[in-house]
């Protein structure tokens, strides 16, 4: 009499449960996929390698299987929460061994910069130089600036505007050719502020003042201070000569370089000389239509602090800065497998790669066949939790099942040893 297959019977039962019940653990898990029990019979072969009436003598575990489908994306409020919508894995390291790969996005910033998970592994991706360039390359882990942003200076300024044609002309008979000071002589005017080398505000003011029939004046000041000429005889900084049905100027054709001088601002200190800004008017029009300004731009700023970062769908970290301005800090990159299965688990919704899961394809999110990054959400547990107490019951009988097999064989050998 054998009991060999009720044995094996519970024992394969018993880890059935073993991982119906790990999956139950894990159904609030972020990240985390849930395993199969996978069985095969077992049969003692025949001396001469062939046989029709041999009877099975048990079954035994041949692999727990993770499966990696998608777990459904649920929004969070922390815009370091990274969910991969696709296939992938995020890589991240502890400095000391080999990457590992993990599908739980709960990520947040070390006291050093770098972005790390609960078990304080740095996520991995490509670095940005100080202009914010990303350098595909070598992957490193992924490090935030903590120093500001340096000023820029204000290089160009474009205008985009239309110049009424109704109004009269009004530069005066005799010098100066402006008054600042006197609204009848020059017809409009709009300010914008520009900035120095140190990002220091310079208030630019322009003044419009119609000449002649399609051409008109355009005066400066800086803080108050005149551009172009003096302050005894300022000078035009350029002159618009409109077509005669008010398009586009017919000249300056493209910018005119002006320079800024010195100025004093509000506060007493000194600005700095902006020489060669390039001033465009060429959308200007002058139609028979009330005077506005649509569109008045410049490309300076100056100097801010890091205030806040946010992830893009394609990995890109984008830093942002308190004077508005934002630049990538660096891209991050995810890895996927030929053979996900083959991966090992080690643990803190970790896996490890193997030989069976083959080498780690690598490329920012969105590129081939990765999938795109989703920031302030997290991926769920891909764990059914209804299949998983059904699956638990059904465990279950077939372990009361087998310990039946068992207790039939101990009574059939009762009954053999019983015989007189």
């Amino acid at each position: 009499m054998s009991f060999q297959q009720g044995l094996s019977g519970l024992n394969a039962s018993s880890k059935n449960l073993e991982v119906i019940g790990n999956n139950i653990a894990n159904a609030n898990t972020y990240g985390a996929k849930v395993s199969r029990a996978e069985f095969a019979d077992v049969y003692a072969a025949a001396l001469n390698g062939s046989g029709t009436n041999n009877v099975g003598i048990g079954t035994n575990l041949t692999a727990v299987a993770q499966q990696f489908t998608q777990g459904n994306i649920s929004t969070t409020q922390n815009p370091l929460d990274l969910a991969i919508n696709g296939a992938g894995f995020f890589q991240v390291t502890d400095g000391l061994n080999p990457p590992v790969y993990t599908r739980n996005g709960q990520f947040k910033l070390d006291r050093d910069g770098f972005i790390v998970n609960n078990a304080q592994q740095q996520l991995m991706g490509y670095a940005a130089d100080a202009q914010g360039v990303v350098q595909p390359g070598q992957t490193v882990a992924l490090q935030l600036p903590t120093g500001g942003i340096s000023p820029a200076a204000t290089s160009e300024v474009q205008l985009e505007m239309n110049l009424d044609a109704r109004l009269p002309a009004t530069a005066p008979a005799v010098a100066p050719a402006i008054d600042y000071n006197d609204a009848a002589t020059y017809n409009n005017a709009t300010s914008l502020t520009v900035y120095d080398a140190k990002g220091q505000e310079v208030a630019l003011t322009y003044y419009f003042q119609k000449s002649a029939s399609d051409t008109w004046n355009v005066f400066a000041t800086a803080n108050g201070v005149t551009v172009g000429g003096n302050a005894a005889a300022p000078a035009p900084i350029t002159t618009i000569t409109f077509a005669a049905d008010g398009s586009a100027p017919t000249a300056p054709v493209g910018a005119v370089a002006i320079d800024i001088p010195v100025t004093v601002t509000a506060a007493g200190a000194d600005t700095l000389a902006i020489a060669g800004l390039q001033f465009d008017v060429g959308a200007a029009t002058q139609f028979g239509a009330p005077y506005g300004v649509t569109n008045l731009t410049q490309d300076g700023f100056t100097a801010g602090q890091l205030t806040s970062v946010s992830v893009e769908a394609n990995g890109i970290v984008m830093a942002r800065y308190s004077n508005g301005q934002s630049k990538p800090a660096g891209q991050i990159q995810i890895a996927n497998f030929r053979n996900p299965q083959g991966l090992k688990p080690v643990g803190d919704n970790a896996w490890a790669s193997t030989y069976a899961a083959g080498d780690p394809v690598m490329g920012a999110p969105g590129e081939g066949n990765l999938g795109a990054l989703q920031a302030g959400a997290l991926e769920e547990s891909n764990v059914d939790l209804t299949g998983e107490l059904v699956n638990m019951i059904t465990a279950q009988r077939v372990y009361q099942a087998n310990a039946q097999t068992i207790k039939t064989q101990d009574q059939v050998l009762q009954t053999l040893v019983n015989l007189r």
